[in-house]
C-alpha cells in the first residue's frame, strides 16, 4: 500500500524514564493513578470497573472468536510521529502502532486515551503505513479531550491505544460505490473508497462542508476515486448545496450504484437514507456514538437497528442505514451535552487563570 506518511518526522525524544529504553515504551504500563475514580468522558466510573474493562480489551474476552484474529491486543502506548492541520479545528495524527497497522481493515477504528484522567475517544483509522508501522487518525477539536489531542505535538505519547476494533467494511468484488462524506465524515469514507478500489470496484465520492476551508481529503480522494464531487453549504467552493443534492442528481442521471456509503452528521446520513430507501438502493452508514470500553459491555454505544438492539463497537460501526433508528441515536448523543458544556467551561476557566487546562 502506498505510503502517505510524511517522509520526515520530528525528532523523537528519548524516554523520560532512564530505566526504560524508547524501544520498549510501547509495552510499558503506566503507574496507577492515585485518584479513586477515572473520568471517562462525562462519566465518573470507579477505577476498578475501568481496570476490568481494560483487562477485557487485553484478552478480547468480549469478542466472538471470529473477531479475535483481527484484534492486535493492547492497550499500547503510542507515540505521535507527526501532526498536521487539515482544516480549522481538524488535525491528522500519525501514530506509531505497528500491531494495529498490520491488522487494520477498512472501516475499523481505535479507541485511545490521552492520559489517566482522559476519556476514551473512538477514531476511525483513516490510513495506514504498514512498512513504518504507523496509523493515521483524523480528529476534530469539538470537546475538551479532542482539543487536548489536537494540541499535542510530534514525539508526545498517547497513553493507550486499542484496536483495530469493529467489524471491517463488507466490500464486494468490482462494486460500484458512491462514498458520501460530510465534514469530518470524509475521514471515514476515505479508507472505504480505497478498499473498494483495491477490490477492482469503481468509486464516486461526494464530499461536503459548510465552506471551502472545511472540506478535507479532496486531493487524497482524487488520487483513488473515479470522480469526486465537492459541495459547500455557502457555495465558496465546488457546487453550492448539500451532498444529498449531488447524490440525487447522479441517481437521476442513471448512475447505478451497488452501494451508497454515507458518513457524517446524523441529519445528513438520515437524509441520504431517506433518498435511497424508496429506490431500494443499499445504503451503509457508519455510526460514532459515545463509547467507553469497545467491547459491548458498557452499553454506551447502544443503538436500535431493524428493531433490534445493537452495540456499535462490536456489531458495527457500519449498519444498514435504512434500518437505523436515527431519532433514538440523536437523543442519546444529546443526553451528554450539559456535561460536555460544563467540562469545556471548566477548562476555559482554568486557562483564563493560567492553570493547566488538562
Amino acid at each position: 500500500m502506498k505510503s502517505t506518511l510524511p517522509p520526515s518526522h520530528p525528532p523523537i525524544p528519548q524516554s523520560s524514564n532512564p530505566q526504560v529504553p524508547v524501544s520498549d515504551c510501547r509495552r510499558v504500563r503506566r503507574q496507577p493513578s492515585e485518584s479513586k475514580s477515572l473520568n471517562i468522558g462525562c462519566l465518573d466510573l470507579p477505577t476498578r470497573l475501568a481496570t476490568w474493562h481494560l483487562r477485557c480489551l487485553r484478552s478480547t474476552a468480549g469478542y466472538p472468536s471470529a473477531r479475535k484474529s483481527a484484534f492486535s491486543g493492547g492497550p499500547f502506548v503510542a507515540r505521535i510521529l507527526s501532526i498536521s492541520s487539515l482544516a480549522p479545528g481538524v488535525s491528522r495524527l500519525w501514530l506509531d502502532a505497528p500491531p494495529i497497522a498490520k491488522k487494520r481493515q477498512p472501516g475499523q477504528f481505535v479507541i485511545l486515551r490521552i492520559d489517566e484522567q482522559g476519556e476514551r475517544i473512538p477514531l476511525t483509522i483513516a490510513d495506514v503505513d504498514v512498512a513504518r508501522g504507523a496509523i493515521s487518525v483524523i480528529v476534530q477539536a469539538v470537546g475538551k479531550s479532542t482539543r487536548q489531542l489536537c494540541a499535542m505535538h510530534g514525539g508526545d505519547d498517547v497513553l493507550d491505544v486499542v484496536g483495530p476494533l469493529g467489524l471491517p467494511t463488507h466490500i464486494g468484488e468490482r462494486e460500484q460505490v458512491c462514498c458520501v462524506g460530510g465534514g469530518i465524515g470524509t475521514a471515514v469514507v476515505y479508507p472505504i473508497a480505497r478498499g473498494v478500489k483495491d477490490k477492482g470496484g469503481k468509486v464516486v465520492a461526494i464530499i461536503g462542508g459548510r465552506s471551502k476551508d472545511l472540506v478535507i481529503l479532496e486531493q487524497e480522494l482524487r488520487q483513488i476515486a473515479d470522480d469526486v464531487i465537492v459541495t459547500t453549504d455557502d457555495g465558496s467552493y465546488g457546487r453550492k448545496g448539500l451532498v444529498t443534492h449531488a447524490l440525487q442528481d447522479l441517481i437521476e442521471k442513471g448512475h447505478a450504484f451497488d452501494n451508497v456509503v454515507a458518513v457524517g452528521p446524523i441529519r445528513m446520513m438520515q437524509a441520504v437514507c431517506d433518498l435511497t430507501r424508496p429506490l431500494k438502493l443499499r445504503t451503509t452508514v457508519s455510526l460514532n456514538p459515545v463509547m467507553v470500553d469497545g467491547t459491548g459491555m458498557c452499553g454506551g454505544c447502544r443503538v436500535t437497528v431493524g428493531g433490534q438492539q445493537k452495540f456499535v463497537c462490536v456489531d458495527g460501526p457500519e449498519f444498514d442505514g435504512h434500518e437505523v433508528n436515527f431519532a433514538e441515536l440523536a437523543a442519546r448523543l444529546e443526553a451528554y451535552r450539559d456535561q460536555e458544556r460544563a467540562s469545556m467551561e471548566r477548562m476555559q476557566q482554568m486557562s483564563a487563570v493560567g492553570m493547566e487546562a488538562w
